[in-house]
């Protein structure tokens, strides 16, 4: 299966948030990038106040794009994304590291009148056709075919895609990639698509604006970070399963993700660039990926990266940030201990 790396630029989202510590002198840490991290880092802020009230954090979610292209420049101490850099980008920037801080899943959610709470089943390859327009309606053969028994209604599929420079496009294309022969051949990944040009299909920014413009899109489907499954529950849309490596259906719940991370652990490179999407394995869940935070190894002085070094220490701790407990609520997983041990000897390289 090839794993190719591909990474791209741009800016999307709005929301922000800051811990603001009382201290005098105190050091400031900026972030921006995933929206789907967003709601994780925005935790480890809240409960990082507590242990070091002197360091000051604030975050902007703007998409995986702006936050690799942030970092780089050295406007943010660190970028969050879902995306790692690409070769190209480390060629140019040899100093940047890729951190990997959590593991997250991504959900392929639908609204389609009646059938939001069935599961339907769904492959990559009937993903690329609907992001291509040759699979157009939701009673297509494809799509009976893997839902035997299902209704499924004679209406067109409106593809809701992301507007903006993501690490949510990257999963998913990359899935589409990985999964289907045309796919790699046409549009292939990146956080910036080319999505082929369908007169129904629609944009959206963030992973906020993808649940409230398939809540408003009958018959719509969407792809979206998991940390918002909360979201897509409570708008009552559907959530897919879908088909793996082994060609089983498996829903997006935390075993299921974990599984599909152990899978490649043990392939992660010490530079930690690796995909986890459509891992091997009969469990695995197709759509899991690192959430990376995107860091220069050389901080502007030895405050700020001592700061640094022990946030990203933090996060990755099993009994701090990286505790499952704090974890599942948002819907992320912990490191596997191989992998933490390579991001805690990344973290150790800042200076």
């Amino acid at each position: 299966m090839k794993r190719l790396k591909a990474v791209s630029i741009i800016a999307s989202f709005v929301a922000v948030a800051a811990i603001v510590a009382p201290a005098a002198g105190a050091v400031t840490l900026k972030a921006t990038g995933s929206t789907l991290m967003y709601p994780l880092l925005n935790t480890w802020m809240q409960q990082y106040r507590d242990t070091s009230p002197g360091v000051r954090i604030t975050i902007a979610a703007t998409g995986s794009g702006t936050g690799i292209k942030q970092a780089i420049v050295g406007a943010v101490q660190f970028g969050a994304s879902d995306a790692y850099m690409t070769d190209d980008q480390m060629t140019a920037n040899p100093g940047m590291l890729n951190i990997p801080l959590a593991i997250s899943s991504q959900l392929i959610a639908y609204n389609v009148p009646g059938l939001n709470l069935t599961s339907l089943k769904l492959d990559g390859p009937t993903l690329a056709g609907i992001y291509t327009g040759s699979v157009r309606s939701w009673d297509a053969p494809a799509i009976v075919a893997m839902n035997p028994g299902v209704k499924l209604p004679h209406h067109g599929i409106v593809a809701i895609h992301r507007n903006d420079s993501s690490g949510d496009s990257f999963i998913f294309s990359q899935y589409l990639t990985f999964s289907t022969d045309s796919w790699e051949d046409g549009p292939s990944f990146g956080t910036d698509v080319a999505w082929p040009a369908i007169p129904s299909a629609k944009g959206a920014t963030g992973n906020d604006g993808m649940v409230k413009m398939l809540a408003a899109t009958p018959y719509g489907i969407a792809y979206v970070g998991g940390s918002f499954f909360g979201q897509v529950a409570s708008a009552h849309l559907g959530t897919a399963m879908l088909k793996n490596q082994t060609d089983n259906f498996v829903s997006p719940n935390p075993r299921n993700v974990r599984v599909a991370a152990a899978a490649l652990d043990s392939r992660t490179p010490k530079d930690e660039r690796l995909s986890l999407v459509f891992a091997p394995g009969a469990e695995s869940y197709p759509l899991v990926n690192y959430e990376y935070a995107i860091v220069a190894a050389k901080q502007p002085d030895p405050a700020t990266a001592a700061a640094l070094r022990d946030f990203l220490l933090w996060t990755i701790d099993d009994g701090h940030g990286n505790d499952q407990k704090l974890l599942d609520p948002l819907h992320f997983a912990t490191l596997p201990e191989f992998v933490r041990a390579l991001s805690d000897a990344q973290i150790r390289k800042i200076n």
